[in-house]
């Protein structure tokens, strides 16, 4: 039984009961309030478990709360750990790309000059090969005329 509703059944009961005039004494049912103060020794201890229980309940799921909140809050840092280090990671491997990107470039350049240079180098060689070959071929050309000229001069019509 709901200790409340014995709680309330007594004071209806005495609100019930009759007043003696001038005074602030009540007749009262001795039976019935008897028996309220009974059931209430007997509804109180159950009252008194009932809470109990329901602490205990209480605590239970206050532990359970907190283990949990626990385990959530550990695997909260081990994921930002987590993350951190793959931050980490990435940040190392984008400083690394970058550094091997800047090195391919500088070896680029460092090819292409070479091979600027390189080209010049063969490209004035064959200018030489080509100077001393057309002043071959001119030579060959004046000689040719020269030995050529003297026959066309003795040939002439008018001699």
């Amino acid at each position: 039984m709901d200790i409340q509703h014995l709680v309330d059944r007594l004071e209806q009961l005495l609100n019930e009961s009759y007043r003696l005039p001038m005074s602030a004494y009540l007749l009262v049912n001795e039976d019935r309030i008897f028996n309220i103060i009974d059931q209430m020794r007997v509804a109180i201890p159950e009252e008194v478990r009932r809470a109990n229980r329901i602490e205990a309940e209480k605590e239970r799921i206050l532990a359970q709360a907190n283990e949990e909140a626990n385990r959530i809050r550990e695997l909260a840092k081990q994921e930002a750990s987590e993350l951190v280090k793959r931050d980490a990671i990435m940040a190392s491997a984008q400083q690394r790309a970058e550094n091997i990107l800047e090195r391919a470039r500088r070896d680029a350049d460092a090819l292409r000059q070479d091979a600027d240079a390189y080209v010049v180098e063969v490209l004035s060689r064959l200018e030489e090969d080509l100077l001393r070959t057309l002043a071959v071929v001119r030579n060959g050309m004046r000689k040719v005329q020269s030995e050529h000229a003297p026959e066309t001069a003795d040939n002439s019509p008018g001699d």
